[in-house]
């Protein structure tokens, strides 16, 4: 992996293939690895000729971690994304976030529009406008020491997730404080590239593909079938879904 320094933070991240370039931003308490190698995405999308670079987020993977909470605001953490374009001097790529990673590229697309091309928004829909539920939960069963003690189901998945990626716990308890940030309508109506918003029907994080796809000026959903939130990511349907997006909205480098 290479990295780069960016607001006090080590940011690492792959730089693989050649083409149209397009940046992945993983979702909460993964890494680059776990959402968009291992699922296959990195290989797909190079293998259609794109220049994939996808980065490890503050507080996860092997960027570097803080316990600070106010450090996690997804404008923090979409200016990492867009010191990572101009580190390659990349002027304008495509973007796709998942989850968390969704609500990331979104305030790249707010705070630095000149510089994303299209948005794929998978794992997050209206839920970035209405919330999506209760999360303390999830940050008390991240910092318990006796995970046999959760009785929250999503605090257990999560939990269970943060163990198997050997994450700093305490990290991604700082981050899921601040990380939730909601855009308003307004904002989703500022948004003004093409977007792809793709959810699985079992989803029950997310929140609607379609009421956030319709708020949004050139917004389309994609529904993901029989799948849930963890298993979506990986669906051949969303992988086609997607490359067939991409080639409806080629790179302007206008």
């Amino acid at each position: 992996m290479h990295s780069f320094k960016h607001d006090g933070f080590e940011l690492s991240f792959i730089d693989e293939g050649q083409g149209d370039p397009i940046l992945l931003i993983h979702g909460f308490a993964s890494t680059h690895y776990v959402n968009w190698v291992a699922p296959g995405w990195v290989k797909t999308l190079r293998d259609a000729g794109f220049r994939v670079i996808a980065l490890d987020n503050r507080g996860h993977g092997r960027s570097t971690k803080s316990h600070d909470e106010a450090v996690y605001t997804p404008r923090r953490m979409a200016g990492d994304a867009a010191a990572l374009l101009d580190h390659l001097d990349i002027p304008k790529a495509h973007v796709m976030g998942y989850s968390m990673g969704a609500r990331i590229s979104a305030f790249l697309a707010l705070e630095h529009p000149a510089k994303v091309a299209t948005l794929i928004l998978g794992g997050l829909g209206l839920g970035m406008i209405e919330g999506v539920g209760e999360w303390d939960e999830i940050a008390e069963a991240l910092l318990t020491d006796d995970p046999d003690t959760i009785a929250s189901e999503r605090g257990q998945m999560f939990r269970k997730f943060a163990d198997q990626t050997k994450s700093d716990r305490r990290a991604l308890a700082a981050c899921i404080a601040t990380s939730r940030e909601l855009l308003t309508e307004q904002d989703a109506a500022r948004i003004a590239v093409p977007t792809l918003v793709a959810v699985g029907t079992r989803d029950d994080i997310a929140g609607s593909p379609e009421g956030l796809a319709d708020l949004l000026p050139n917004g389309v959903a994609f529904a993901i079938e029989r799948r849930d939130h963890m298993l979506a990511v990986g669906d051949r349907t969303f992988k086609a879904r997607a490359l067939a997006f991409l080639e409806e909205h080629p790179l302007d480098r206008t």
